[in-house]
């Protein structure tokens, strides 16, 4: 069956549906870092570091490890520590990403600085997503540390407006930045050494499917 579009007018079509998908990841980014009290340059700086760290891994260490025993699938999952495919040699390169990693870090470190947060809401709020990724989060072979993608943004907005309504936004981040890394990724590192994979980096999966998008979800939703 004919199309009753000219290939002029499809490839139009797909950028039109292209540019209205980024006005609205735009406008949505807008209003999270508008919570968070970002003017428009700084949260365009932030987003632009981010999007260039992702791509930045700095090696940590190597560990050994083995092949795994058998394959699971990955069905919901998404990784939060990203694995390149690469040949097996018995032994894991373990680095940060710079983009899924460090910069939401210090962003959190931030926020803390710029908000009168108590300190206690903002461990038990870490603590309270860190054991929920922890529980939520499974070691996938020849992938990573994988967890469903809205559990960590989910769990830190509703703890967040519960501990405190008014500090929602910035706490929402901070926990939801901080439990992944620490329960999804830090608290995981001993299954790196059977998921069979020569490298592994945390907070790799990306700028816009990891760690940074978990807190700019959870900042959405607080």
């Amino acid at each position: 069956m004919r199309s009753p579009f000219s290939p002029l007018q499809l490839l139009v079509f797909i950028f039109i549906l292209g540019f209205l998908a980024a006005i609205i990841q735009i406008g949505v980014l807008t209003i999270a870092f508008d919570k968070l009290g970002l003017s428009a340059s700084s949260a365009f700086l932030l987003l632009f570091v981010s999007l260039f760290g992702s791509a930045v891994n700095l090696p940590l260490f190597t560990i050994n490890a083995e092949r795994p025993l058998e394959e699971f699938p990955v069905s919901s999952l998404r990784g939060l520590l990203r694995l390149p495919v690469r040949e097996f040699a018995g032994k894991t390169l373990v680095a940060v990403n710079v983009g899924g990693c460090l910069i939401p870090v210090f962003f959190s470190i931030y926020l803390l600085g710029r908000n009168p947060l108590s300190i206690w809401q903002v461990l038990l709020a870490v603590a309270a997503v860190t054991l929920i990724c922890r529980l939520f989060s499974r070691p996938i072979p020849g992938l990573g540390i994988g967890m469903p993608i809205f559990v960590a943004p989910v769990s830190a907005a509703l703890i967040s407006i519960v501990l405190s309504s008014e500090l929602s936004a910035p706490l929402a981040y901070i926990s939801g930045t901080l439990g992944v890394l620490i329960g999804a990724d830090l608290m995981r590192m001993n299954d790196i050494r059977r998921l069979g994979t020569p490298f592994a980096s945390i907070g790799g999966a990306g700028t816009f499917d990891g760690i940074f998008i978990t807190g700019v979800v959870a900042v959405l939703l607080a």
